[in-house]
């Protein structure tokens, strides 16, 4: 009988429990209209934001239709006969593919393993740096090259390299006797837009990294050298955690756009003697749909690109999760 007390007994005591922590848990719902009224200057705020995306991104999403189409301008979307998955099949078939699928993962491939670490080194170095004015100034002076357009860019590379007048070639003449074929060379060109790459966007970058080392909380750093830690124990015990869940968000973006490599930079690179490690689905897309006139194939190419960036995002933030960190919902 006592046993059968205390059992009765424990069990009342959990079930208070379970209701002292659901009363706590429990938020009373707000209604949404008097939400709304209670913030209406945030939503005002957010309002002309939600309206560019869906008159410029949510509304075109409706011309996908025509990759099931062969669709002509003349015809329109409603006279255009449907031909279901003809395109993506004839697509997947094609010789074009899987060079196409090449190109783009190897420079993608090449921008994650050396262009992405570079703002988070960048901003772990000028974090050590005590000198606000030269602080300021690397900062400037790395950020600069983000606003430069790439045809800008690409010019400047053509300057260097050109193997008739360039700077770099000329150099390489008189220490070797001869030039390099850089712009023309298919064995360079995937360095050149990753150097590219490098020197345009790394400040960018670094600046996302430096604004969340900003929130670190400088009393971790005194009491850290008051037990004796070292500037490179402070950094790999203290920065890189505070700064770690802004690395995996960045990270899951560019694993999400591992096939979108940009088709301006590439395009102005491309030439018909590197043309077969230039090109990518970006600069096919154009040149299928917009210089042929091959639009349901060329929205057919872009969807397939659409849908793996959504599953690559998906998947990755799936094992950002499953690995006990925060991803981007």
């Amino acid at each position: 009988m006592e046993q059968t007390k205390v059992v009765k007994t424990e069990e009342r005591e959990k079930l208070g429990k379970r209701r002292k922590r659901k009363e706590k848990e429990y938020i009373p719902r707000v209604p949404f209209g008097k939400y709304v009224r209670r913030h209406w200057i945030l939503y005002l705020m957010i309002l002309p934001g939600c309206i560019y995306f869906l008159i410029f991104k949510y509304i075109p999403m409706g011309g996908l239709m025509i990759a099931f189409q062969d669709y002509s301008p003349f015809a329109g979307f409603l006279q255009s006969p449907f031909v279901g998955w003809k395109h993506f099949r004839n697509f997947f078939i094609g010789s074009d593919f899987f060079m196409l699928l090449r190109n783009t993962l190897a420079i993608s491939f090449l921008n994650l393993l050396f262009y992405f670490p570079m703002p988070v080194i960048m901003a772990l170095l000028l974090n050590e740096v005590m000198h606000l004015k030269y602080k300021n100034l690397v900062q400037t002076m790395v950020y600069v090259p983000h606003f430069i357009s790439f045809v800008v860019v690409a010019s400047i590379t053509y300057t260097l390299l050109n193997e008739g007048t360039g700077i770099i070639n000329l150099i390489v003449q008189a220490f070797t006797g001869h030039t390099v074929p850089f712009l023309s060379g298919k064995q360079y060109f995937r360095g050149i837009i990753l150097i590219q790459n490098i020197w345009k966007e790394t400040g960018w970058g670094m600046i996302v990294f430096l604004a969340a080392l900003a929130g670190v909380d400088m009393e971790l750093y005194e009491a850290a050298r008051v037990d004796g830690a070292g500037r490179w124990q402070q950094m790999w015990h203290i920065t890189l955690p505070a700064i770690k869940g802004t690395i995996i968000i960045m990270l899951i973006l560019r694993v999400g756009s591992l096939l979108n490599t940009g088709y301006e930079q590439i395009y102005l690179m491309a030439n018909s003697l590197n043309r077969s490690v230039a090109e990518v689905f970006d600069t096919y897309v154009y040149r299928i749909g917009v210089t042929n006139g091959q639009y349901s194939f060329s929205t057919a190419v872009g969807m397939f690109k659409g849908i793996v960036g959504c599953i690559m995002v998906m998947g990755t933030n799936w094992l950002a999760k499953k690995c006990g960190e925060s991803g981007i919902y």
